[in-house]
């Protein structure tokens, strides 16, 4: 009787062997947490659409980033809801916006957690585009200055990392130049380098009430069946101040962030969005999934595709189980 030579399952027959051997890694310090915030005080609203994630108030907002913290996850990234909105989004660049607060009460309970803020306008327009609008179209240009300014701001509140999200064309020299200005050359710049025009939004613009009035963003966000177009936007964005690029969504786009992971010499970070998120939570609901299982294959295939780093939903789950 002849027998294979190679016996690849040698190392696959106890769970210390599998993990001693284990190529990809995974751990909370890789993760980041999206929190949306809103005004008020005492709130703790759940989203329908995001199980287990909710609208906070700055002060709810400070706890939960605490138990963040205390379960080793590297940072959290804020997204804000105004208390109004107006076509230039005003509220959003303001200092006493809701992020702005947010960032502070989170400053003042957490010793260690990076905090992050998402730059971008939909949230605080009135027409919920991610920039000025005129004559029903979206305009490039006057919207750097107010990009720039919501970091500015975002910065002074005491923000650690910026990521402008809108993908606007400029928008990373625009804001690195107003840091610069502002006295915050060290502040990291985390862009949204490759964000797709995607269907797996549509949780998070519930989440945070930025759904456009009109039109789509297809005209700003990037063709889902583009690759080279996203190395190209990668490399605009390094070349204008970027310290770490991001592709967005994760799980359509692995090969995305490995071609990145490949060609650039940026840190790479991917969302794993609300879509992608809901999915799995929508299946564990009705038992044909194992959640936690699927959870930490999704988490493991992003990072096994390149991303250094991941914004995830996922991320207290994760850590709670690590």
């Amino acid at each position: 009787m002849s027998y294979p030579f190679e016996r690849p399952r040698r190392l696959r027959a106890t769970e210390r062997l599998r993990a001693m051997v284990r190529e990809t890694t995974l751990s909370p310090a890789n993760l980041i947490y999206p929190l949306f915030v809103a005004p008020g005080k005492g709130l703790r609203r759940e989203i329908p659409s995001l199980p287990g994630c909710f609208h906070l108030s700055a002060d709810e907002a400070a706890r939960e980033a605490e138990e963040v913290e205390r379960l080793g996850i590297g940072g959290v990234i804020l997204f804000g809801l105004p208390s109004a909105k107006d076509p230039v989004g005003s509220e959003g660049y303001a200092d006493d916006g809701v992020v702005q607060s947010a960032i502070r009460a989170i400053r003042a309970v957490c010793k260690d957690l990076l905090v992050v803020t998402d730059v971008c306008l939909c949230e605080y327009t009135s027409h919920g585009h991610c920039g000025v609008v005129e004559d029903g179209e979206v305009q490039n240009d006057p919207t750097l200055a107010l990009l720039s300014r919501m970091a500015v701001s975002h910065a002074k509140a005491g923000a650690h990392v910026v990521a402008p999200s809108d993908m606007m064309d400029g928008r990373v020299g625009a804001i690195r130049a107003g840091l610069d200005e502002a006295g915050f050359p060290s502040l990291p710049i985390l862009s949204y380098a490759a964000k797709y025009a995607s269907a797996f939004y549509g949780p998070f613009r519930e989440a945070a009430d930025s759904a456009p009035q009109f039109g789509d963003r297809r005209g700003y966000q990037m063709d889902p069946a583009n690759v080279r177009e996203a190395l190209h936007e990668v490399a605009l964005d390094v070349g204008e101040g970027a310290d770490v690029v991001m592709v967005k969504p994760a799980l359509p786009y692995l090969d995305v962030i490995r071609a990145v992971a490949e060609t650039s010499d940026r840190p790479v970070a991917a969302y794993n969005v609300s879509g992608e998120y809901a999915m799995v939570k929508a299946a564990a609901a009705r038992g044909w999934v194992d959640e936690d299982r699927l959870m930490r294959e999704i988490l493991t295939s992003i990072r096994r595709a390149g991303a250094d780093v991941i914004l995830t939903y996922h991320a207290k789950d994760f850590a709670r189980r690590a």
